[in-house]
């Protein structure tokens, strides 16, 4: 049984993590077919991209019943770097990306979700840092980085340094989710919403996205300007704008 099932229907490709008796836990397998997944999504036609998991959870995270072992400081860089890339893999390819989170989310799930471009919840759905629990460190899977840009300093670091549960109602009220969906609708509404961006040009949702996540780190507002208006710039000169505009009825005058 494969550990991540992936399908397309009209542009939308749907990846869902599928080991819902460990809560769809990461194991070393898992990932390697999960970071082929992405690659075979980000070479596809499809539009967007919908990340959820089969079961009562999203991903509890590292599967702890594998972190045993003899391996050296070399070995276990190598692993960390090989689960880390996870983050910078949803990033990087060209399409949209939602986490529909139907249940826990813990450790590495939460930053599975994060790395994600936006999030729709289960009223089911609950996040933590995990890891601060069993004595390693809660920065892990661009965690350190994307949560706080989520929420806030001041709330991620409470949530990573006492790794607590938060509730579905409060990650909608924090900004965690986008918004919240009963479980049996959940999937429906990130469909919707994958829809709604996939009516968008694929080269404008792609430089929106690259966009967003590049001026996340620019330096100063005159940074993300130019970033901004090459890309602009670009697209207009691909024809893209009178095409798209034309096609919607903008150019129409009465």
């Amino acid at each position: 049984m494969t550990d991540v099932l992936l399908e397309e229907t009209d542009g939308i490709a749907t990846l869902r993590l599928n080991r819902p008796d460990k809560l769809n836990a990461l194991s070393d397998a898992m990932v390697d077919e999960l970071l082929a997944r992405l690659d075979a999504v980000a070479g596809s036609e499809a539009r967007v991209l919908v990340l959820t998991g089969e079961g009562r959870g999203f991903c509890a995270g590292f599967d702890l019943s594998l972190a045993g072992g003899d391996g050296d400081a070399a070995f276990w860089m190598a692993r960390q770097e090989k689960f880390g890339s996870l983050a910078t893999k949803l990033r990087g390819i060209p399409q949209p990306t939602i986490a529909a989170v139907n249940g826990a989310a813990a450790g590495a799930g939460l930053g599975l979700a994060l790395a994600c471009d936006t999030r729709i919840g289960s009223t089911r759905c609950r996040f933590n840092s995990a890891f601060v629990k069993v004595g390693m460190s809660s920065c892990d899977i661009g965690v350190s980085w994307l949560l706080p840009r989520a929420i806030g300093t001041t709330r991620a670091f409470e949530m990573m340094l006492t790794g607590r549960m938060v509730e579905a109602e409060e990650a909608e009220r924090i900004g965690l989710v986008l918004r919240l969906a009963e479980p049996e609708a959940l999937m429906g509404e990130a469909v919707a919403l994958a829809r709604a961006v996939a009516d968008n040009g694929r080269m404008a949702t792609w430089m929106t996205k690259r966009g967003m996540w590049a001026n996340l780190e620019a330096a100063s507002l005159q940074a993300a300007v130019e970033l901004e208006n090459r890309t602009q710039a670009y697209l207009a000169g691909t024809g893209a704008l009178a095409s798209r505009a034309a096609a919607k009825g903008f150019l129409k005058h009465e």
